[in-house]
């Protein structure tokens, strides 16, 4: 499954939203939960001032993007990385590939 994220530090304003919001993390998932979302951000220019008002949100809902974070060779080779795992889940708390070697025959 090809993944087309945006960069750590890119700043987006979400459908329906009021204020911007910068990229701070990617392939997330809220503690507790076993949503993966695309993205979890905090509030642009302030960052993170309080872990519980941090947003967390998938490529759909992006309705403008004001800035793109750096790309250089580092984030490619992540982004090629994170392209490779494929399909992902949430197990024990992670967030796993799914496993595609299961044994239909038991």
């Amino acid at each position: 499954m090809k993944r087309e994220l945006l960069p750590i530090g890119s700043v987006v304003l979400l459908k329906g939203g009021e204020k911007r919001v910068m990229i701070c993390g990617r392939i997330q998932t809220k503690a507790g939960e076993d949503t993966i979302y695309d993205y979890s951000a905090c509030y642009f220019p302030e960052g993170i001032i309080d872990p519980r008002r941090m947003f967390f949100f998938n490529n759909d809902a992006i309705e403008r993007i004001f800035f793109i974070g750096l790309q250089d060779q580092e984030e490619l080779s992540y982004q090629e990385m994170l392209n490779s795992l494929g399909e992902l889940t949430v197990k024990d708390g992670q967030i796993v590939p799914v496993d595609t070697n299961t044994d239909a025959e038991e």
